[in-house]
């Protein structure tokens, strides 16, 4: 007799494969994200990473990118990395430090990992580099489970 599918531990490859499917149904809806030029680069359970050219219309008054342009990053890659599972999850605090300032033209990568999961919360870390591998800014986000999913599985 076969197991029932409930009793089997979920595959690495189906992780994969649905936090894939949960990545392009959130970047295809998030509108403030891609109206900041982010793209997602690459998404798995508990992680993702995103990218952001630094353009002319985010440098604040001491011509480097606003700080607010660095959080929206992180804070994106963030949100990608926690709901990658399927489950809705927004943020419940983050906090961000600022390491090194981002100019015009400078590419900026996101990396977002799982730091602990338990029950309904989550604790985030991100880290923003430039284009040298430089580190920008270093971001945590604690996360909270809510009801639904991004992707009926049931279909």
């Amino acid at each position: 007799m076969a197991a029932d599918d409930a009793d089997e531990p979920v595959k690495p490859e189906r992780e994969a494969h649905l936090a894939h499917a949960v990545g392009a149904r959130m970047i295809e809806h998030d509108h403030a994200s891609k109206a900041l030029g982010m793209t997602l680069e690459e998404i798995g359970p508990g992680r993702a990473r995103m990218r952001m050219p630094v353009r002319h219309d985010m440098l604040n008054g001491h011509g480097t990118c606003h700080g607010g342009f660095i959080f929206s990053l992180a804070d994106s890659t963030f949100a990608f990395a926690c709901n990658s599972r399927n489950l809705v999850t927004v943020a419940a605090g983050c906090s961000i430090e600022f390491l090194r300032p981002a100019y015009e033209g400078d590419v900026l990568n996101a990396t977002g990992v799982e730091v602990a999961l338990a029950g309904r919360t989550g604790i985030y870390d991100i880290l923003v580099k430039n284009q040298n591998d430089e580190p920008v800014a270093a971001f945590r986000g604690k996360s909270a489970r809510i009801k639904g999913q991004i992707i009926d599985t049931k279909e």
